[in-house]
């Protein structure tokens, strides 16, 4: 009763009178601290509803209110304490502002590019590039990016992630841009958009996506900086046409940045392709000076209340990989502004990503990581894809490699090797067998490169035997097969390997070749990806499936992945 009475006079009272007054009442009637502040929200915001708290919509409260003749009841509502501080917390009531409903409204599985509110002339482009329907994670990545948020893109290689993140950037700056006549013209010298990719080849690759869509009148608005080329043509090239985008490869973009031939203080985008790889001990300094010098940190700016992030102030950071680490993920919340996780159908917050686990497979997890079947790892590989391992002697890798390719008829087949000194004498041993086979590392100069990957695109070449290198930007949708001939280091390097077969829903094959005590890795590896990688030999020109493979092992691993 007394506590009752408190209640109702310090109601009547407001904030004239101070809680500490009635520290004199026994402690069996102890005093809600929290009266005072429903006071004050009272007074400033207007009653206190369960609408301005967020548990329902104003619609909601309005509908039971008259189904149930309800009187409208304002600041008498007993509110629990924790529900409270969330009001109270201005931190909170600016994330609300950003309303993430949109997000979660976004056209998940859109039948056209006009549905995703990108430009008329974008989509023109699109449709005489063969483009109609987009895939599920650039229906998610678009609108994402259109709505300005920092993402990070992680999709399975051959998805369509580089469009995911060209198409909004493209839509917003140069000549695609359908309101680039109403706003403030671009400086002489602007960068808008820097693309960073860990290889020659992913950067080259993604400067052809964008001229596709730019068309030749308007190509010179990228420009590559890619390391192995000419380093005085490309600060020319830069000069001369004055490019909007600019794509290239950490140590080119930081050295000519250092040279103050590189303006990029007002850069709008960061895209960092490949994040997982450019976060190695090689790209350190260079990725350091990137992000220093490209566009403003984000959150730089002064805040405006009339602004629901402080995205008006600071760069766009886009960071896209098919296997996300929480090395990446630590890497985001440093580098971005509130960044989401943008997957195919789905968009997440990087809030619930804990210490203790990655979001997506690692070689060097634990224990209970390791043995766990994720969907997320599964996103990380070509769905279309069968997986193998055939076991040989070190000696016999070669041979076993041939006969893997003539028992699977492949065309167009890849084989993965750790070392480079060890390509020249694979190719030589497979030419000895009648195969034609060249191969590819980083040693070869610029020419060089593209003229083999001419040559095995082409069909000249069935075999390009390549290095860890080759497994970020080669973009081959031809190939149907890809060898693993060294154990890849983990569960990540084996998924990009695996990403250069099966691209955007076609068939592929992948098989490992692995000594006899390199076995339990496969299998370490299989409980990783949460796919089956089944034990299979070649003999008389067909692919044999090994007793062991028809355990009911195997077959729970088939089940998962079908269902």
């Amino acid at each position: 009763m007394t506590a009752l009475v408190t209640t109702r006079l310090l109601f009547l009272v407001g904030d004239s009178l101070s809680v500490k007054k009635f520290s004199r009442f026994p402690r069996a009637a102890p005093l809600p601290k929290n009266i005072r502040l429903f006071s004050r929200i009272s007074h400033d915001n207007g009653p206190l509803t369960l609408t301005s708290l967020g548990f329902m919509s104003e619609h909601e409260t309005t509908t039971r209110d008259e189904k149930y003749n309800l009187p409208q009841i304002s600041s008498t509502v007993k509110v629990p304490k924790s529900k409270v501080k969330v009001v109270r917390s201005a931190a909170v009531r600016s994330v609300i502002a950003r309303n993430p409903l949109e997000i979660e409204a976004a056209p998940f599985s859109a039948k056209s590019f006009a549905e995703l509110g990108l430009p008329s002339l974008l989509i023109e482009r699109l449709e005489r590039e063969g483009f109609a329907v987009p895939t599920d994670v650039q229906s998610s990545a678009i609108p994402t990016i259109l709505k300005s948020h920092d993402v990070v893109i992680q999709s399975y290689t051959g998805s369509g992630k580089t469009l995911a993140y060209l198409l909004p950037i493209l839509s917003g700056i140069g000549a695609l841009n359908e309101l680039q006549n109403t706003v403030k013209p671009r400086k002489k010298m602007d960068i808008e958009a820097v693309i960073v990719a860990p290889s020659r080849e992913l950067g080259m690759q993604i400067v052809r996506e964008v001229e596709k869509l730019l068309g030749p009148e308007d190509r010179k608005l990228v420009q590559q900086l890619v390391g192995g080329a000419n380093r005085s043509r490309q600060e020319e090239a830069l000069k001369k046409n004055k490019p909007a985008i600019v794509v290239g490869t950490p140590g080119r973009i930081a050295e000519i940045s250092a040279s103050g031939k590189l303006h990029t203080h007002d850069c709008r985008y960061l895209v960092l392709d490949e994040v997982d790889e450019l976060l190695s001990f090689n790209f350190r300094e260079d990725m350091h000076r990137i992000l220093e010098h490209v566009g403003k940190r984000p959150g730089s700016g002064k805040s405006d209340s009339k602004i629901p992030t402080a995205r008006k102030a600071g760069r766009q950071t886009i960071m896209v990989s098919a296997t996300v680490p929480f090395s990446v993920v630590r890497a985001a919340r440093s580098w971005g502004c509130d960044p989401l996780l943008v997957q195919a159908k789905k968009v997440l917050t990087l809030d619930s990503v804990t210490p203790s686990g990655p979001v997506n497979l690692t070689g060097t997890s634990s224990a209970s990581t390791t043995t766990s079947q994720t969907p997320s790892a599964v996103q990380s590989l070509p769905p279309a894809l069968k997986h193998y391992y055939c076991v040989a002697r070190l000696q016999h890798k070669i041979d076993t490699l041939r006969r893997c390719v003539h028992a699977l008829d492949a065309k167009s087949v890849i084989a993965f090797m750790n070392h480079s000194r060890q390509l020249k004498d694979a190719v030589f041993k497979l030419e000895a067998r009648g195969m034609n086979a060249i191969e590819l590392h980083g040693d070869l100069g610029k020419l060089a490169r593209s003229t083999i990957l001419k040559k095995f695109k082409s069909g000249q070449v069935r075999v390009l035997v390549t290095n860890e290198l080759s497994a970020r930007g080669l973009d081959i949708p031809e190939c149907d097969l890809v060898v693993n001939l060294d154990l890849p280091t983990d569960s990540i390097h084996y998924a990009h390997r695996a990403g250069r077969t099966g691209r955007l829903g076609r068939n592929g094959s992948v098989v490992t070749i692995c000594e006899e005590r390199e076995v339990f890795i496969m299998k370490k590896m299989q409980k990783q990806l949460a796919v089956p990688i089944q034990s299979c030999d070649f003999a008389e020109g067909k692919l044999l499936l090994t007793e062991n493979e028809k355990t009911s092992d195997t077959g729970s691993y088939q089940e998962s992945r079908n269902g």
